[in-house]
């Protein structure tokens, strides 16, 4: 093949000495347009799985690394005047001059063209006299922008700043300063990458730097080399105390604001994207010239193995894809927790260490017990402590208050709409599901969406309280409840709205019913979603009506002897419409500005609160973005809560969107735990009020680890107990946790020890076993230079 290669980065560069090792016989030419000694940044940190693909891929390339690699295990987290250590990790870095170096050396030895200090001909040139292009050229690729109707880039320019800086202080960890300064919270992230430095970077929220004096310099322009002095000598000062007298050093030292590169595709015929090219991480989650490395490590093995360069091209962008997407959402979530990571500056020092270690998600408590498990104890002991109670228990089997309501443990089953009732009356399906959850272990079981009358059920299956027999029929599974368990039950009030009148779910969910349908009432006349009844607008009459139904269903809830009510104001259903630009349209008082548009919310809030006995509690679910341009938005959704918890809500239940159908959601693992986080942090912890996450939570692991990081006081989950009625009871099991917090009923006691697996004779050679206790007694490995040589290589 001939191929070339624009970008001599590590990309690059261990791209060509791949393919030259895998047949001599390729002609390989790569064009940077740097000089070979120009070399920007200082360390780079690399994962023990990327050295073993390397290790196997290019043995002499892996033990020149080896031999060169700073390499230890701990973190060290600096925060209120306190230094927390957490060690079990596994780092090693090495200086991005020397990786260099070794690859340009290991590229001519192989006899790549490497043409340094030369710009690349014209795209059109390469690809049509070269079998193979490979753009690595970086976060601001032209080869990119080229083609950017083929490539489709997306480029999500962040707002906080940073700036890359070095020190010739030899840090013995990963080091995370975190200080607030009189003008904000800044911190460092470095880290050890040779004998004679570390890497130094700064990071704060763009409002910080501003009030800082940074953007001083912000009109200058610094060309490639030239670093700004003058904010350097800032940093040296502000963090004079971190530096302990050791000097900043400073290569191409300049602000800048961190952009996530996305791409639709990475290939156009023979020209292919790799590294920042192709797609960015931030920093705080891994290195790019990790992810770049293992891009061509990916490519390299697909263009050997595959027929020809179509289908080596297709099958390398199908197998990194997933992976970077993966690395891509861990980092999007770690940027956005530093960008507000001045809301968590009163945490106490061992939380703020638990929360700033898990904010990716892809570290969890559990991990964490197995690397550190003095950490985790102490994480466990700081919670118990915290919450005034004396016994350390699992973050979710801990009591907790909502209101005056005392609930066994942190444990909700969230409403789920079951589409099952007979003229808005519950059954016998619901008594068995609700009570099933009941008896399953969860502190609290809250009913589906429970409807204020007729014409507001989402389908024809949904219960409501507006009749006598409806409140008769929750009120037995109300006592099942509260005579079979010691869980507390729940009802959700709500009204559909303008996605009122449609199928049950399994018939074709959102869909207008094809007879016997009623008219859909809305903020405005604005259907939900293509083929949707268009809703008629309310006037203050209809208004007034729907805030009497309200009330009348809270108090046949009272009647019916529920513990606790919510007020469903979210997924688009009335009071959520209200609430939303998108299907609030209205020019009078109840539309326009979000004052306005919360208006009527707070009017049916206030009367459900006013008629709902004042020793109980009353809670409210809303949508904390509507992931639509020109909807509300997070920040939205701060000043909703405060406007709730203003008016005597006593929790906070955070989900997001439904609000319209052209929504784009950012699934994931608890991807709305966030937006309850921010709430938490900012409006609700505060004021005493609880706040509860929900959403695509299923481990106890997970919950564990979002209530220890202070980001929700309460957890729901919905399908995870469809999946097990007794998820809460099996946690316990799984933790060996036994107390009355997820107390086995009499009838099913003798099942409450997990059952023995298929295999259990399994015996691990003592040898192993010694070693493994070894590592787990002492975690901590600290990087001391006069160690390198007797460190191993791998």
């Amino acid at each position: 093949m001939k191929i070339a290669i624009v970008g001599g980065g590590p990309g690059g560069l261990y791209f060509a000495a791949l393919m030259k090792q895998l047949d001599p016989s390729h002609e390989i030419a790569l064009w940077e347009r740097n000089a070979a000694s120009d070399t920007f940044g200082f360390g780079v940190v690399f994962s023990d799985e990327t050295l073993g693909g390397i290790g196997n891929a290019d043995p002499v390339v892996a033990d020149y690394m080896s031999r060169r690699f700073a390499r230890w295990s701990d973190i060290d987290i600096h925060f209120r005047g306190e230094m927390i250590t957490v060690g079990g990790q596994g780092f090693a870095a090495m200086s991005r001059k020397e990786l260099l170096e070794l690859l340009q050396r290991r590229c001519i030895e192989l006899g790549v063209d490497v043409r340094f200090s030369t710009m690349a001909p014209a795209i059109e040139e390469l690809e049509s006299t070269y079998d193979l292009v490979l753009a690595a050229d970086g976060l601001n690729s032209q080869i990119r922008a080229k083609y950017a109707d083929t490539f489709g880039p997306d480029l999500d320019l962040r707002t906080s700043k940073y700036m890359w800086l070095g020190t010739d202080q030899v840090f013995e960890a990963f080091k995370f300063f975190v200080k607030e300064t009189e003008w904000g919270v800044m911190q460092i992230h470095g880290y050890p990458y040779s004998d004679e430095g570390s890497t130094f970077i700064v990071e704060m929220h763009e409002d910080v730097w501003h009030a800082a004096g940074f953007d001083e310099t912000a009109a200058e322009f610094f060309p490639p080399g030239v670093s700004d002095e003058k904010a350097i000598a800032k940093i040296r000062e502000i963090f004079a105390e971190e530096l302990a007298g050791y000097e900043v050093l400073s290569n191409n030292s300049k602000w800048l604001n961190f952009s996530t590169v996305r791409n639709e595709s990475w290939r156009k015929g023979n020209v292919v994207l790799l590294g920042d090219a192709a797609h960015t991480a931030h920093f705080s989650i891994g290195s790019g010239t990790k992810l770049a490395m293992e891009d061509a490590l990916a490519l390299a093995a697909c263009l050997h193995e595959q027929p020809n360069v179509e289908s080596a091209l297709e099958a390398y962008e199908a197998e990194r894809r997933p992976v970077v997407a993966s690395t891509q959402r861990a980092a999007q979530a770690s940027l956005e927790w530093f960008e507000r990571i001045g809301q968590y500056k009163d945490q106490n020092p061992t939380q703020f260490a638990f929360n700033l270690l898990t904010r990716s998600r892809r570290i969890t408590h559990e991990n964490l017990r197995l690397r550190d498990p003095q950490f985790a104890e102490s994480v466990d002991r700081n919670f118990a402590r915290s919450q005034g109670l004396t016994d350390i228990a699992p973050a979710m089997f801990q009591p907790f208050k909502v209101g005056g309501l005392e609930l066994k443990n942190r444990i909700i089953v969230s409403p789920m709409d079951m589409y099952s009732a007979t003229d808005g009356v519950p059954g016998d399906f619901h008594k068995v599901h609700l009570g099933s959850k009941a008896l399953g272990g969860a502190g609290l079981v809250m009913t589906e969406m429970v409807c204020v009358s007729d014409v507001g059920r989402i389908t024809p299956g949904c219960t409501g309280l507006y009749t006598d027999e409806q409140r008769d029929s929750w009120k037995e599974i109300v006592d099942f409840v509260h005579s079979r368990s010691t869980a507390k039950i729940g009802v959700q009030l709500g009204h559909s709205g303008r996605k009122g009148s449609t199928k049950l779910m399994w018939d074709g969910i959102d869909q207008p019913l094809d007879s016997g349908n009623w008219t859909a009432v809305g903020p405005s006349a604005l259907p939900y979603g293509p083929g949707n009844q268009t809703p008629l607008e309310l006037d203050q009459a209809g208004m007034d009506a729907i805030q009497a139904e309200f009330v009348s269903a809270a108090m046949r809830a009272e009647e019916a002897g529920f513990d606790i009510l919510e007020v469903h104001a979210a997924h688009g259903y009335l009071l959520s419409s209200f609430l939303s630009p998108v299907s609030n349209k209205r020019t009078d008082e109840y539309g326009g500005s979000l004052q306005n548009r919360l208006r009527f919310p707070l009017e049916v809030f206030d009367a459900v609160r006013a008629a709902w006995p004042a020793d109980k509690p009353v809670t409210v679910r809303i949508s904390a973005t509507d992931w639509i341009d020109g909807g509300n938005t997070s920040d939205d959704s701060v000043h909703i809560a405060k406007a709730f918890v203003e008016h005597g809500a006593a929790g906070l239940d955070i989900s997001t969107g439904q609000v319209a159908k052209e929504e784009k959601p950012a699934f994931g693992r608890s991807y709305q735990t966030p937006f309850a986080d921010r709430i938490r942090q900012e409006v609700a912890a505060p004021a005493g009020v609880a706040v509860i996450a929900v959403g695509a939570i299923s481990s106890y692991d997970d919950v564990n680890s979002i209530l220890l990081a202070g980001r929700a006081d309460l957890i729901a989950l919905g399908r995870t107990h469809l999946y097990d009625p007794q998820w809460t009871l099996h946690a316990a099991a799984e933790q060996d946790y036994q107390g009355p917090a997820a107390e086995w009923i009499p009838q099913f006691r003798a099942g409450r020890r997990k059952p023995p697996s298929s295999r259990t004779d399994a015996v691990r050679p003592r040898l192993s076993l010694l070693r493994e206790l070894e590592a787990a007694e002492n975690p901590h490995l600290r990087w001391k230079p006069a160690l390198r040589d007797s460190v191993p290589a791998t």
